[in-house]
């Protein structure tokens, strides 16, 4: 009883239940259909994809910021490989890394303002989502004439990053497994992980203990961007193609993942594992809809209920978690007033002296 209380007191508790929640309902409603291995297939392609820039995202999230710029990003990266390649026919190996570049680049210059200006990061990430559209846009528009820009991509890319397991089953669900070992390892392994928590707990003192806010800061950002080209190349070389308005709809996708899987708004709480408990419950509300043979547009309301209910449900779970510490370091303190054998000794006068 002990390790199912400690259990459901972990951030990512919550998020399994609500994707084990939606599996089973759209199981029975849906029944047949939902389990069959096409259905399947298109939740796990849709999870991998929103998990490419949830993941990064969520980290952001963590350390007390937002990144709303996610979707232009996405666009940035995915038209720079399809400008270069497909446009200037430079090979892949040159428009690829390119892509992922100019994300990592724009992730870098957000992490840049926010620091330097101390603007919220909501202001920041929203006015680069308006103005990288607009550049992008320009630009395509400016050197292409057009906003769609057909890729000829080469086959080793496109079996790598946009190739399909037995026809079905995306290769960005493997990227998406690798992504989230690394992030997991990042936050649970690292002295980097540990900054990322100490800012979104309290960054005035995470900076007074030594913490590096403002390069973990940037770095966040930059991982952020990348994770976003990451997932434009990957589109790009899935569709043989690249559109200006691509990744418009992540921007809130990819909070909604992240929210619902344990992460807290304010930050300085949750888990990467519930991140993908939260990308497979917004795939499998969105796809599973389909299934059961309602309207689609009852997916939206659904999204918006498990919302409400996860941000509640995070903070009742994260209260539990802060109430449960409290208690042990309250007995603990108990039993040192009260046990001699745990309490130390008075020193002596000539103890104290050499102290």
């Amino acid at each position: 009883m002990l390790a199912l209380k400690n259990l459901a007191r972990r951030p990512e508790f919550a998020a399994f239940v609500g994707t084990l929640f939606v599996f089973v309902f759209f199981g029975y409603f849906g029944w047949p259909t939902f389990t069959s291995a096409l259905v399947t297939a298109g939740w796990l392609n849709v999870a991998a994809e929103l998990g490419l820039i949830a993941l990064p995202v969520a980290l952001v999230m963590v350390a007390g910021h937002l990144d709303l710029s996610v979707g232009s990003i996405l666009a940035a990266g995915a038209m720079t490989y399809a400008i270069l390649t497909g446009h200037y026919d430079l090979p892949d190996y040159i428009g690829l890394p390119a892509g992922l570049g100019v994300g990592t680049f724009f992730g870098f210059l957000n992490g840049l303002i926010v620091t330097k200006t101390k603007l919220s990061s909501f202001i920041v990430t929203l006015a680069m989502l308006f103005a990288l559209r607009g550049l992008v846009f320009g630009i395509t528009r400016l050197t292409t004439s057009t906003v769609l820009v057909p890729v000829e991509v080469d086959p080793f890319v496109r079996e790598t990053f946009g190739g399909r397991i037995w026809r079905t089953y995306e290769n960005a669900i493997i990227l998406w497994v690798i992504m989230a070992l690394v992030v997991s390892w990042i936050l649970y392994k690292t002295k980097f992980g540990n900054w990322v928590f100490s800012i979104g707990g309290d960054e005035t003192s995470a900076r007074a203990a030594g913490v590096p806010v403002e390069r973990t800061t940037i770095l966040l950002f930059m991982g952020s961007g990348f994770g976003s080209a990451l997932l434009g190349v990957t589109q790009v070389a899935l569709f043989g193609s690249a559109q200006v308005s691509a990744g418009q709809s992540y921007v809130f996708f990819s909070i909604i993942a992240v929210v619902v899987g344990g992460v807290l708004l304010t930050g300085g709480y949750g888990s990467p594992i519930g991140v993908i408990f939260g990308t497979m419950t917004f795939a499998i509300v969105s796809q599973g809809i389909y299934s059961t043979g309602w309207d689609s547009d009852w997916s939206s309301l659904i999204l918006g209920v498990l919302l409400l209910i996860a941000v509640f449900t995070n903070n009742t779970f994260r209260r539990l978690a802060l109430s449960s510490g409290d208690k042990k370091d309250e007995s603990l303190s108990t039993a040192r007033r009260t046990d001699p054998q745990t309490s130390p000794e008075p020193a002596t006068t000539k103890e104290a002296t050499v102290v």
